[in-house]
Parts: C-alpha cells; structure tokens; sequence
C-alpha cells in the first residue's frame, strides 16, 4: 500500500518528496493517510480516498469543497495576521487536470490537502473556554460564507437534516415493521410523534421566507473543529456535508454533542442531561461571529435548535432500530434502541431548559 500512495501523491501538485503514509484518524467513511514529506521545510499532507458509495457524484462533491475553502481563503487572507494555510482547510490540485480529485486504475478517487500542523482535536468539551471557541468558529464559518457568490452549493446527502422526510421514512418503517419489534417500542414511537408537528417548524419557515437558506456545515460535531496548541479554534474539517441548509442546524447539532453530559449512548439515564453553563459559552462564541450575518427569526428560534437536532437523531435512531439496524453499526442489539432512549431524556432535559436557553439568547441580542 505505501508504493501505492507515494504514486497517487505523485498526481497531486503537492511541496517536498513522500517519505511515508501511514492511516490517520478515526473516520470512518473515507480511508484517509497522512503524508509526511522528505524536507523539514515543507508541508506534510492528508490524502483521502473518497467513499462514493457514500457521495455518490464525487465531482460535485469536490466542487463544494472548492468553492467554499477559496472563499474562506480569499476572506481570512484579508484579516491582519491570519493564516489562510492553518485557518482553512487548502485542497491541493491535480497536476495533470487541474481538477481537486484523481481517480486511479481501479476508479477510486483520491484528494489531498494541506495537513494543519500542531492542532488538537476534543471529542468532548470539557472547558468553557472551548465551548466559547467552537461556538465562535462556526459562527465565523457561517458568516464568512454568506456572500458566497454564484449558484447554490449541491446537496452532497439530499434532505439530511430535512424532519419531514425523516418522518416519512420514520413512519413507513413502522407500517412494514420488518424486524417484528414495533409493539416492543410503543413508549418511543409516541415520545417521537406526540412532537411532530413542532418539530417542523423550522422547515416550515424556511419555506415561508421566514429564515434563509444559507450554507451551513451540517455535521459539527466538537471533533470536527481543530484547536491550536493554546486551545484558540482554528477551523473547521470534514467539509463532505457542507451544503444549503438552515443555521439552527448547525448550532443546534453543536449542542446535542457537546453539552450533553453524558455519551450518546448511556443507559444511565440520569446522567443524561445539558449542560447549561456550554450551552452559554458556545452560544456567546457562536453570537459573537454570526450575530450581524442573523435575522431576528432565526435568533429568535436559535434557542429552539438543540431540540430539533436532539429530536431528529431521535427518530433515526428509533427508525433504523425498528428497520432492523440496517444503517447505523451496532455493538448488541438494542445499541439503536439504547441511542434513541438516550437522545429522548436529552430532549426532555432540553425542553425543561427551554426557558433558561431562551434568555441566555436574548442576553445577547441586545
């Protein structure tokens, strides 16, 4: 294999000569290397093959990625001592082709960027200070990207975070009950659907012009942010997922991971809950940046987002368990069902907080 990495990092227009690749990362959707090159002067290197089974038109999926780290570039490169390189993720093109992607003799494709040297990553926020700077990194990623010019980005996973659709399947599911375990949840169809209908109110806004479509991240989990060596969040990765959507999906997915005090698959329920004091120091990072790209309705429903997300894994957790746990893997067998419950007593906690989560918004937008 590294014979066979040194010739795709040979297509790449990329610093310094290959040393090694060695797997890197946790991922689990592409198979991703790191390139360490010869000369102590040059960039080392993240190369990826691309799961197209996963996204299935790849160049489009490529096209997103450009358009949006060259505009975050182009912006960070304006602001007195910023590093465009370490701020942003940079793609490196394929000297051949111009294009962001190499496909190989066996029609895998490949990309490579720019490894961002000594970074941290957390899989937990376990500081407010870290809260605030995840809160503020994304808040700047959202509204840097607010003037992105030209046509709307592609749906890279179409409907990802679209509830309705969700719901649909959540109900066909249960209509074909294929795995014979419907009467067995009855207790958590009826905390997903007695929520429905307020569940969609955001999809119902965005239809009525209410809140714009903008360009979110859509998957940002805490260990998507990178942190440099004195905790100061330098940006965000895994841009696979960025796409139109509405801003509470962002903030509100934030939440669900990082102020959640227990893991998302407990099963002691009562420790299961949100953490208030991250919820404020994300928030007031997050408002910092965002603040004068926002609407007053979608300030006004930022509150609301955590549940919305917290809700809408719910239902896929609950949908996959009752379809036979085709989608997510599993460690046992009700891992699916152990998820689902976890998320619920999340959601009731946020809903319990509502009030408090309401102010601390309002204190901000003053």
């Amino acid at each position: 294999m590294r014979a066979d990495l040194q010739k795709i990092f040979s297509h790449f227009g990329a610093e310094g000569t290959f040393l090694t690749g060695e797997s890197f990362g946790p991922g689990h959707i592409h198979d991703t290397y790191r390139i360490i090159t010869e000369e102590k002067d040059c960039d080392d290197y993240i190369l990826q093959r691309i799961n197209d089974n996963v996204f299935r038109d790849v160049p489009k999926l490529q096209e997103n990625i450009e358009r949006v780290t060259g505009h975050l570039r182009r912006k960070i490169a304006l602001i007195p001592g910023s590093d465009p390189k370490r701020e942003c993720m940079t793609l490196l093109p394929v000297t051949a082709t111009g294009k962001s992607y190499h496909i190989d003799e066996e029609g895998n494709f490949w990309r490579m960027f720019i490894f961002i040297s000594d970074h941290r990553s957390y899989e937990r926020v376990d500081s407010y200070q870290r809260a605030y700077e995840g809160g503020r990194v994304i808040g700047r990623f959202q509204s840097m990207l607010a003037d992105l010019p030209g046509e709307p980005l592609h749906e890279t996973i179409p409907d990802f975070h679209n509830i309705e659709k969700r719901l649909e399947s959540f109900h066909k599911v249960i209509d074909e009950d294929p795995a014979g375990r419907v009467s067995q949840v009855r207790e958590e169809i009826e905390a997903i659907t007695s929520r429905e209908e307020e569940m969609k109110v955001i999809i119902r806004m965005g239809r009525e012009g209410r809140i714009p479509v903008r360009i979110t991240h859509n998957d940002t989990k805490f260990n998507n942010i990178l942190f440099d060596t004195n905790d100061r969040a330098l940006c965000l990765i895994d841009l696979d997922t960025v796409m139109p959507g509405y801003v509470h999906y962002d903030f509100g997915d934030a939440i669900r991971t990082a102020a959640n005090r227990a893991d998302e698959d407990s099963n002691d329920l009562e420790t299961v809950s949100m953490d208030i004091e991250i919820f404020k120091a994300y928030a007031e990072g997050y408002l910092s940046e965002a603040m004068g790209t926002l609407n007053a309705t979608e300030i006004e429903y930022i509150p609301f987002a955590p549940k919305l997300l917290t809700y809408i894994m719910a239902t896929r957790f609950l949908t996959d368990y009752i379809a036979g746990d085709i989608y997510y893997k599993i460690s046992y067998p009700d891992h699916n069902l152990r998820r689902n419950r976890a998320q619920i007593a999340l959601l009731k906690d946020m809903e319990a907080k509502y009030d408090q989560m309401t102010q601390i918004i309002n204190s901000f937008n003053k």
